[in-house]
């Protein structure tokens, strides 16, 4: 049962703005006018954490990074109902996206709108006083950071503002920042986190000094300063209260939250969503556009037939690789043993990312829309592996890093390794891609360690490691930002 869902959704920041939507004239006149603005607020602890809600709210919307990050992989396609449905998923399957693109579009709006959120806060973060403050402070700039981080990934320089909100004109005048000077406020922001947040969240789904760290390794990881990289990862592994979990219950309800989870995206099956407004949803989107087609049988419900495995990955598992069928569900295997049903879709493969299929539940409204799985952002099994990678690749400690490499396979059932050197890092890369399949990192793996042109189909050294920022955005700018080469 889901409790503390950031989630609570309160009245946020700009609901004022629609409150007079309906209301007669009559009722205006008898009514005390009632306006929320920035010279008014923030004047409480609970006005910081009211606002604080809201930050952390867009990220249920961020549901689209995760679905798109392994359809532009080798590890799925795209599937659907047919070539036209959720185009833009489609272009980017075939590598074939471009500039005009809805769904790329989400990622840029919905993390920009992150980002902005978090600017409000800390533009008055020096307006009231009250104990305990610094928290609400390192958890909003822990939420930048994430949102930075997802933004840098996706489409390289970025325009940044600093402790403000972006305003109507920004666009023309505020230029792209180079990809070395935004990872410079993530690292700041994220070691602000680090030294005033506990491994203890006073909430469950909030941020903590593991959640910071974590991401603090990865973005060094990223930019390939691997010294770094591992200290801050071995720091964590070695201090944090985080352990691997049964990995047959990792992602159903029973392992939400779990001590493996040193980072998860909330989500519950309370409200309903709708087409005309998908990040209106308190549920997990991703969740029903994954499950099977025309579903009828136990455990799962019906969904719209995205992000199919491929048969190569449902391959790469040897048979007493615990993970395979608790990742990829081969459904005409399940079919037979269940009898349940089915229709296959377009690019259908006879797999399914079972690590997010939607299972039965009482969730309200379409439940196609509304699936109540929380989305492990980063778990320690991630942590290990990076840790892993990073000490290999700083020539630090090979000895550590199969320790680390080794606790992972000894979950899956698997024999340790005893490989050295580049087998060594090759052995990690192959880990990496079984035990994170199906949550959204894969392909950015390929893209940071170089391995992208030989691994997916179509992919243009130069060009599509990064994506297009969207032609709206460009237009907006009046020639202040540049496309990304080859779009």
């Amino acid at each position: 049962m889901k409790i503390n869902k950031f989630i609570f959704k309160p009245v946020l920041l700009l609901l004022a703005f629609g409150l007079c939507l309906g209301c007669t004239e009559d009722y205006l006149e008898e009514t005390e006018e009632y306006n929320i603005s920035s010279e008014n607020y923030f004047n409480s602890e609970e006005e910081y954490y009211n606002a604080l809600i809201g930050v952390y709210d867009v990220l249920q919307s961020t549901y689209v990074n995760v679905i798109i990050g392994e359809i532009a992989s080798d590890n799925t396609v795209s599937g659907g109902e047919s070539a036209t449905d959720v185009i833009g998923w489609q272009q980017i399957d075939e590598m074939q996206h471009s500039p005009v693109n809805d769904n790329l579009d989400d990622v840029w709006d919905w993390n920009f709108a992150g980002v902005q959120r978090a600017n409000y806060i800390l533009e008055f973060q020096d307006k009231t006083d009250f104990e305990g403050k610094e928290q609400i402070i390192a958890e909003t700039r822990f939420l930048r950071a994430y949102f930075t981080f997802e933004l840098v990934k996706w489409f390289g320089p970025i325009p940044l503002k600093g402790d403000e909100r972006f305003r109507l004109g920004d666009e023309q005048s505020v230029p792209r920042a180079p990809v070395n000077e935004v990872y410079d406020r993530i690292e700041a922001d994220l070691q602000y986190a680090v030294e005033n947040l506990d491994y203890t969240a006073p909430q469950t789904g909030r941020a903590t000094r593991g959640s910071a760290q974590a991401l603090l390794g990865k973005a060094y990881l990223y930019q390939e300063e691997f010294d770094a990289a591992a200290e801050v990862l071995t720091n964590l592994i070695q201090n944090g209260p985080y352990q691997l979990v049964d990995f047959d219950i990792l992602f159903e309800q029973e392992g939400e939250n779990s001590a493996e989870s040193i980072f998860e995206i909330q989500y519950n099956g309370a409200e309903g969503a709708g087409f005309e407004c998908l990040q209106c949803s308190e549920g997990n989107v991703a969740v029903g556009f994954q499950g099977i087609r025309n579903y009828s049988g136990p455990v799962f419900e019906s969904g719209f037939g995205f992000n199919l495995p491929v048969q190569e990955a449902y391959d790469m598992f040897s048979e007493n690789d615990i993970r395979r069928d608790l990742s990829v569900l081969d459904i005409s295997e399940w079919a037979s043993e269940t009898g349940a049903s089915y229709s296959e879709g377009y690019k259908h493969t006879g797999f399914f990312n079972r690590k997010y299929l939607p299972r039965q539940n009482e969730n309200v409204g379409d439940a196609n829309l509304t699936q109540p799985n929380n989305y492990r952002a980063i778990r320690y099994a991630d942590v290990l592996l990076m840790a892993a990678e990073a000490l290999v690749r700083s020539n630090m400690n090979e000895e550590t890093a199969r320790t680390y490499l080794n606790t992972v396979r000894e979950r899956a059932g698997l024999d340790p390794v005893e490989v050295s050197g580049n087998n060594l890092l090759e052995a990690v890369y192959d880990e990496r891609r079984k035990e994170l399949i199906g949550e959204g990192h894969r392909f950015f793996d390929l893209v940071r360690t170089g391995r992208a042109e030989e691994n997916i189909e179509g992919f243009t050294p130069g060009k599509n490691e990064i994506f297009p920022i969207p032609l709206e955005e460009i237009e907006f700018s009046q020639g202040n930002w540049e496309q990304n080469p080859g779009y």
